[in-house]
């Protein structure tokens, strides 16, 4: 993927093709191609069905859109100063994060970003099979039953289209990042396309755009919830962060590509935010629709698509086929086969390390994932942003406070460089690590088992609600703290965008 080594590198463990800072002619990617990519990611079911939990708790539309607007313009900052450092030394997350983490300790971060991927992968994966598992009942007139299979607690069927959908989305894994660019480039036009035909049909339908839109907030002065808006409106909030708290790591991995700087600014600042947003209005008014079309409220797309009649429950479906292998591959794809190629990069290519993700993706069984959470945004969403936040500030503070934007490239692939630290491990940044994942240990684990720990305190159970923000701030000032004047100036950088 990249060019050879400097100074004997590739005698290192540390380096591997896939690795290697990005060549001038690799980078390819316009603000285009950076709008394209986040509003292929954004238009996904789980996205769409966020507003729905927000509003199911008593938020009016309005507030549930600016909620979910909101949470994508504070994600948007770590994004935008990550990525920096991919476009300006072409270097991927994994080999970022050894600069504050050490050279193995980097390892640690990686893994768990891409543990979290492979989770991912198979949840949206499990929810592709279930389109097609869908569409295939539609198309035979009767929905497709069976007895569940011992142990896996799905029927043949439903195992079947699981297996299939993984199969599709193998192709890309096969052939590539340019080929998940080009799916991308591609299919976000189709998608907005799609969202106004979604909205004529729903406008049509309902002679308007249903109850839901003219429903005040059970929050408002007299509602069933007044005065409580904040409590929920700060976890639903901190979920919509976690929701692309892994891609803020690892969005190095596609700004690596970038033209120049710029590029990747004005690309993800015109598709992340305002895409979101839309696709939350989006989802309000279609599910508002169906009230008056069904007399209730439908906030899965699959199953409003499924009850559509003739050929637009066959486009419907394909639609949100191609909508889920595109998300699925750029978000959950590309990031951990870098990350599990950091590992070993001397027996673990990029493609190698796509291969693992969708097969631990199988073996983690993800539609048990979803059964078994206990509240997909509560427990799975803000679990996982209370380990990722704290990183995120470590990379931030390490890049922008502690080396002024410098790295010194060539070390970032030798064992005995500026980043070897203690036999390769930041002990600094670990424990910067654990420190801010340490406040939000004990609301997660009430969260996810409360039988198992019911005596959990207020002051965790309201410090969870904003996980990602704490860890993210706790770490962020324990590494600084622990890194000063522990900086020696090294080389000025070997290559800028």
């Amino acid at each position: 993927m990249s060019h050879a080594p400097h100074s004997g590198e590739s005698a290192g463990s540390l380096w591997n093709h896939d690795l290697a800072p990005t060549l001038p002619s690799q980078r390819t990617w316009t603000w285009y191609h950076f709008a394209a990519l986040w509003i292929g990611m954004v238009m996904c079911i789980p996205a769409y069905t966020l507003a729905a939990s927000m509003i199911t708790n008593g938020m009016s539309w309005s507030q549930a859109v600016m909620t979910v607007f909101l949470g994508n313009l504070i994600v948007l900052i770590p994004m935008l100063l990550i990525g920096h450092a991919g476009a300006r030394y072409g270097i991927p997350f994994a080999v970022l994060a050894r600069a504050s983490f050490g050279t193995h300790g980097a390892k640690l971060p990686a893994l768990l970003r891409a543990l979290v991927a492979c989770g991912w992968y198979g949840i949206q994966t499990w929810f592709g099979g279930m389109m097609i598992y869908t569409l295939l009942g539609v198309l035979l007139g009767h929905p497709l039953e069976g007895e569940k299979i011992a142990g896996l607690g799905i029927n043949v069927g439903q195992l079947v289209c699981f297996l299939v959908f993984w199969a599709i989305q193998f192709y890309f894994v096969v052939h590539g990042i340019e080929s998940i660019r080009k799916l991308e480039t591609w299919t976000a036009p189709l998608k907005i396309l799609i969202c106004f035909v979604l909205l004529g049909w729903v406008y049509q339908k309902a002679g308007g755009f249903g109850p839901i839109m003219e429903q005040p907030s059970q929050y408002a002065p007299g509602g069933s919830k007044a005065g409580q808006f904040m409590s929920v409106f700060w976890p639903s909030l901190t979920a919509m962060v976690g929701f692309w708290a892994t891609l803020a790591l690892n969005i190095p991995d596609f700004t690596r590509f970038a033209k120049s700087q710029k590029d990747q600014v004005v690309g993800q600042a015109i598709g992340l935010p305002v895409p979101m947003g839309l696709l939350a209005m989006l989802a309000v008014v279609v599910t508002s629709g169906t009230v008056v079309i069904y007399g209730k409220a439908l906030w899965d797309p699959v199953d409003v698509a499924s009850r559509m009649t003739g050929a637009a429950v066959l486009i419907a479906l394909i639609v949100l086929l191609i909508d889920t292998v595109s998300v699925n591959l750029a978000a959950n794809l590309v990031g951990p086969a870098y990350d599990f190629s950091a590992l070993a990069p001397k027996k673990i290519s990029y493609r190698v390390g796509g291969y693992m993700t969708v097969a631990i993706a199988i073996v983690m069984m993800p539609w048990k994932i979803l059964e078994s959470t206990e509240g997909y945004i509560f427990t799975w969403l803000i679990g996982y942003s209370a380990l990722l936040g704290p990183i995120a500030g470590i990379l931030m503070v390490d890049y922008f406070l502690v080396r002024k934007k410098q790295l010194v490239v060539e070390d970032l692939y030798r064992e005995e460089g500026a980043y070897r630290y203690s036999n390769g491990w930041n002990w600094v940044a670990v424990a910067a690590f654990a420190l801010g994942v340490a406040p939000n240990l004990p609301g997660f684990l009430h969260a996810a088992f409360p039988a198992a720990f019911p005596n959990v305190g207020d002051f965790f159970k309201h410090a969870y609600d904003y996980a990602w923000f704490i860890g993210l701030f706790i770490a962020g000032v324990v590494y600084r703290i622990g890194m000063a004047g522990q900086v020696t100036k090294g080389a000025p950088a070997l290559s800028k965008a």
